[in-house]
Order: structure tokens, then sequence, then C-alpha cells
């Protein structure tokens, strides 16, 4: 007798990045359930794949928890996240399921760390950040951490964003729009000018000019390795930077009803994401240094396949991986959860230790 494997629900299914990862769970023979708050879209992709689905406003916390009743756990793929994390992880420490998500905001993070308490006595997960936000990342400074135990400062730069953003992170960042940037220190998040502070890295073919920005890991980093002081840089053309620079006083007005409205006015008329050549060939780089007070240094480099080629994997690794069992109560991060290797489970992935 063949045991088919538990179900588990995608909320936010029918957007770019939650369509990759349904149609790639097809293909390796799980079933999901497909939700989220527009029928329509719901019923049609339903129909393509063939799987159940189950309409649900994400405000809806009582028939979240009636659909969470025949699933093992909710993989959510809808952003921004901070609209929609908190009830669907409320339906979950209120039925016994695992929360997992494929975020990269800060608010999020430290949100769901605060309900580490709850998670555990209640025995479910919350895994946030299994995509390229923050599995890459998050598993080097890991092993960053392995290779210098004593490490109290941690630097970590993007570069290569492999294929740009799909809609849904756009208008993600459009919400997130502030005209601060944020470090941790001393344990805590500190806010900072935004694009204010730049260095030198050598990412593989001499030193390049990175800019400060306020990536997920300032949040998991510090709970993945305990690591006090860390900070995110990411690569950008210099036009860039001084645009940037320029228009730095101006980034206020982008939080404006009427600026906000128009933004996301242009972003919709974007392609919904990268093409499917582009998923192919783009690549991601991520560089990262840890020292510590004595002045010892270790620097590891790692290389992956495009943004959302990648997120579509690690997203439905961890989601067949907890399906097995392998989970631990408690927020968790993804090195936390399944260890600073994980990263190379999947194909493409380079990892080098420079120093």
């Amino acid at each position: 007798m063949t045991t088919l494997p538990m179900p588990f629900l995608i909320y936010g299914s029918y957007g770019y990045t939650g369509s990759l990862i349904a149609d790639l769970a097809g293909k390796r023979g799980l079933q999901p359930i497909l939700s989220g708050r527009n029928v329509n879209r719901l019923k049609t992709q339903a129909q393509k794949l063939g799987f159940d689905y189950y309409p649900i406003s994400v405000d809806d916390l009582g028939t979240l928890e009636v659909a969470l009743r025949d699933v093992s756990l909710v993989l959510n793929c809808a952003g921004p996240f901070t609209r929609t994390y908190r009830t669907v992880v409320e339906a979950c420490l209120n039925t016994g399921r695992h929360y997992l998500d494929i975020t990269g905001e800060i608010k999020v993070f430290e949100g769901l760390a605060a309900l580490d308490e709850k998670a555990r006595e209640t025995g479910v997960m919350l895994l946030p950040g299994v995509g390229l936000d923050v599995v890459p990342s998050d598993c080097l400074v890991a092993h960053l951490r392995q290779r210098l135990p004593t490490a109290s400062r941690l630097t970590l730069v993007i570069y290569g964003m492999g294929g740009g953003f799909s809609r849904g992170t756009a208008l993600t960042g459009i919400e997130g729009i502030s005209g601060q940037g944020v470090v941790r220190k001393d344990g805590k998040l500190v806010q900072v000018p935004l694009f204010a502070k730049t260095r030198q890295v050598d990412l593989g073919r001499g030193p390049r000019m990175v800019v400060n920005i306020p990536w997920g890991d300032v949040s998991t980093a510090y709970y993945s390795t305990g690591i006090p002081d860390i900070e995110n840089y990411m690569l950008l053309s210099r036009s860039t930077l001084r645009m940037l620079r320029l228009t730095r006083p101006l980034i206020g007005l982008g939080k404006t009803r009427l600026v906000q409205w128009l933004l996301r006015q242009a972003v919709m008329k974007m392609p919904p994401g990268p093409s499917d050549e582009i998923r192919r060939t783009a690549r991601s780089g991520f560089w990262g240094e840890a020292m510590d007070d004595h002045g010892h240094q270790v620097i590891s480099r790692l290389e992956t396949p495009s943004g959302y080629a990648l997120t579509t994997e690690t997203a439905l690794a961890s989601v067949e991986r907890v399906l097995a069992g392998d989970f631990k109560p408690g927020f968790q991060t993804p090195s936390l959860a399944f260890g600073a290797d994980f990263i190379l489970e999947f194909d493409g992935v380079v990892r080098q230790d420079i120093i």
C-alpha cells in the first residue's frame, strides 16, 4: 500500500514565487493545498496542477484554523509578510502546525523570534526565510562562526542578485521604504543613515565598493551565530550609488500615500518576475567576513543559482524535511534548523574559504 505524502498548505500559491514552488511540488509528487484570497486565481491554478484549493483571507483566523486541520504545515509565500504573517502564525500556534515562509523582512524575523517560547510550548516550529532570503547567507554566516568560534563582528556582502526582482518583492520594498538603514550593535538593532557607509571588498575580481543596506541577516545572523555586531552590504554600480546618495534626502517622500500609490502603479506594469531563461542562467553571490577582538579573521564566499530558482528549491526542500519529521520547536533560522551545510545540498552552489 502506497502512503501519500502529508499535505501542506501554500498560502499565496498563485503569486510569482508561490506558483514556482507549487509547480515543483507537483513534479516531486507532493500534495500541497493551494490557498490565498483570490478564488478565481486559485481555481485556475488548482485545475492546471490537479491540487485542492482553499480560499482564505489572511485576516480570517477562524477559517485559517479550519484549513490547517488537514495539513501539517503552512508555507507562506504572500508578501509583504508584515501584512500576512501574524494571523497565519497565530492559527499555526492555535492548531499545532508548523510555519515556514520566504520573507526577508527584518520586522517579520524579529516578530517571530519574540514568539519563540510560545512556539516551543506548543511544539511548533517557526522557520522564516527559507528562500534566497536567507538560506544561502544564513548558512554562510553559520559556516564562518564554525571557522571562528570567537568571532564578535560579522560582515555580509550580497552581489550579483541573480535575475532581478518579482512584482511581489518590489511591492514589499515599496512598503518598507524609509530613510534609515539597520545594523546590529552589541546584540541590538540600531538605525543608521541609509546608504551612508561603504567599504572596499575583494569579491574575486579585485576590490569593489559596497554600500551598507538593511538586509534580513542583520536579524537572523544574530540568532544563528550569537555574534553581536553585524553589518550587511550590497554591491552596486558607481552610477547607482551616486544616484542613491543624491536622492537620499527625498526618500522620506516615498512613505507618503500619493508616492506609495504611484510606485505601486509603476510596479504593476512590470513583468511578474524574471523570465525562465534568466532564472536558469543568472547567479547570486555572498561574501562573508568574521573577526574577533584579537584580530583573527576568516573570509568565505558562496555562489548560487539565481534568486528565484534557488528559492524554489530551498523552500520546497525545507518543507520536505519538516514533513519527514526533521524539525525543532520554536523560532529557527535555516542554519539552526538544518545546519550550515544545508545550502550545499543544491545543484550549482559553490562555497570557498578565502582566508
